[in-house]
C-alpha cells in the first residue's frame, strides 16, 4: 500500500539540513510512495527542487498542502505545536525530537494521537547502525570542529620546513573519543597536527591509537551502558582533572566532545585551567548546547579569555548540510524500512526492539518513560 510521505522545509534558526535527498526519494517513489517536498526544502543543503522532481518527488508550496493526506512526516528538527495541529490523527512523525526541551510539542502530539519516533532514542546496537543518526551527525560535527579549530588558530597545524626555518606542528587535544571525537582526531591528523586524546573509557584507547594519535592513560574504566561513559566518582574526577589540566596547558587547540545522555555536560576545563593555556590557544566546545565542557563556554558565541579563543558552536552538522543531509536521509530510509511489512503496508505493532526503544508517542500516550515523568512533574 503506497503512502504519502511529507518532508517540510526546516525553519529552525541555523538549520540548513533537509530530511531526505533525491537518492532516497528515488527509492521511495520506485516503491510506489508519493514523496512531497516543501518548496525550497533542500535549497540550503544544495538540493534544488529540480533535483527532487527528477527523482520523482512532488513539490508543494504550502504547509497545508504538504501535510494534508500525509501518512508519514520526516524531519530534522522537532515540529512546532502549530505544525502538529496541521497533522491528521495517526500521522507518523520521524526525526530528532529533543523531547525534554520540547515538552509542549510532545504533549500536543499525545493529545492529537500522533505517532512519533525519536531518532536520538535509537539503540546503539549492531542491527541499528544504519539508522544511527546521532552517530552520522556526530561524524559531521567532529569534522567541522577540527576545521573550526584550525581556522581560529594563529598557527599552522602541520610541520613545515621553509626557507625561513622549520615550523613545529601544532598540538591538538581531543577530550572525548566517541564518534565526534574520533572524527576530530582523524581530521586533525590529516591536517598534520600532533594529536593527543583522552576518554574515560579504556576501550577508546585502541581506536585513538589506530588513528595515529597518542592516548592519554589514566587508571580509570568508566565504560557505561550503550557505549557511553558513566559518571565518575569524586576521586576519579580529581585524578582526571589533574591529567587533563596538564594536557590542556600544552595544547594549541582543544576540542571537547564529552557528554552524558540526558545530563548536563561534564566540566573538563575550569576557568583556572584556561588561565594556564598559551596565548592564541583555541577551545572548540562541542558540548556547548548541554552546558559545555569548559566553564567559560557561552553557547552560540565565540569569546576570548586570557588570550584563549573559546568557541561554543551549536548544530555543527548543519554547517556541512550537503553530506549531513545525505547521511541523515539514509538513516531515515533504513528506519522507514522497519515500519513497512512484506506487503508494503505499515506494521501493526511496534514490537521490533528498535521501534519500541525509539517510540516517543503513540495512541494518545507518551511511551518514553523519562519524558512522561517530566510531563507529569510539569502538571504538578
Amino acid at each position: 500500500m503506497p503512502f504519502v510521505i511529507a518532508v517540510p522545509k526546516e525553519l529552525a534558526m541555523g538549520e540548513q539540513r533537509v530530511a531526505t535527498v533525491p537518492e532516497v526519494v528515488q527509492k521511495l517513489t520506485k516503491s510506489g510512495h508519493e514523496v512531497r517536498i516543501e518548496h525550497g526544502g533542500g535549497k540550503s543543503a544544495y538540493y534544488s527542487d529540480d533535483l527532487f522532481i527528477a527523482a520523482g518527488a512532488k513539490i508543494v508550496q504550502t504547509r497545508i498542502d504538504l501535510f494534508t493526506g500525509a501518512r508519514i512526516v520526516l524531519g530534522v528538527q522537532p515540529l512546532t505545536v502549530a505544525e502538529i495541529d496541521l497533522l491528521a490523527e495517526g500521522t507518523i512523525v520521524i526525526g530528532f525530537m529533543n523531547a525534554t526541551r520540547n515538552l509542549e510539542a510532545v504533549a500536543r502530539m499525545r493529545d492529537r494521537k500522533i505517532t512519533a519516533f525519536a531518532l536520538e532514542l535509537v539503540p546503539r546496537i549492531t542491527r541499528a547502525q544504519s539508522m544511527d543518526a546521532l552517530s552520522s551527525q556526530a561524524t559531521a560535527g567532529g569534522y567541522v570542529a577540527a576545521i573550526l579549530g584550525a581556522a581560529n588558530s594563529p598557527k599552522f597545524l602541520p610541520m613545515l620546513t621553509t626557507a625561513a626555518g622549520t615550523i613545529r606542528p601544532a598540538t591538538v587535544l581531543i577530550l572525548g573519543a566517541g564518534v565526534a571525537g574520533l572524527m576530530a582526531i582523524a581530521t586533525a591528523k590529516r591536517l598534520g597536527a600532533v594529536v593527543e586524546a583522552y576518554d574515560v573509557r579504556r576501550a577508546a584507547g585502541e581506536q585513538v591509537r589506530s588513528l595515529g594519535a597518542r592516548f592519554l592513560e589514566l587508571e580509570i574504566n568508566a565504560e557505561g551502558k550503550g557505549g557511553y561513559a558513566r559518571e565518575l566518582t569524586p576521586e576519579e574526577r580529581e585524578k582526571e582533572q589533574e591529567m587533563v589540566t596538564a594536557a590542556v596547558a600544552r595544547a594549541d587547540i582543544v576540542i571537547t566532545t564529552a557528554s552524558i545522555p540526558g545530563r548536563k555536560a561534564p566540566l573538563l576545563i575550569t576557568k583556572g585551567t584556561v588561565a594556564t593555556m598559551r596565548p592564541g590557544a583555541v577551545i572548540v566546545d562541542l558540548a556547548a548546547e548541554s552546558g559545555g565542557n569548559c566553564e567559560l563556554t557561552q553557547p552560540g558565541r565565540t569569546i576570548q579569555e586570557h588570550g584563549v579563543t573559546i568557541l561554543g558552536p551549536l548544530n555543527l552538522p548543519a554547517q556541512i548540510p550537503f553530506h549531513s543531509s545525505q547521511m541523515y536521509a539514509k538513516n531515515l530510509h533504513a528506519f522507514l524500512m522497519l515500519l513497512f511489512d512484506k506487503e508494503g503496508g505499515l506494521v501493526r505493532e511496534f514490537t521490533d526492539e528498535i521501534l519500541a526503544a525509539s517510540l516517543l508517542v503513540h495512541a494518545g500516550e507518551v511511551r518514553h518513560g523519562p519524558t512522561r515523568d517530566l510531563l507529569s512533574e510539569r502538571k504538578t
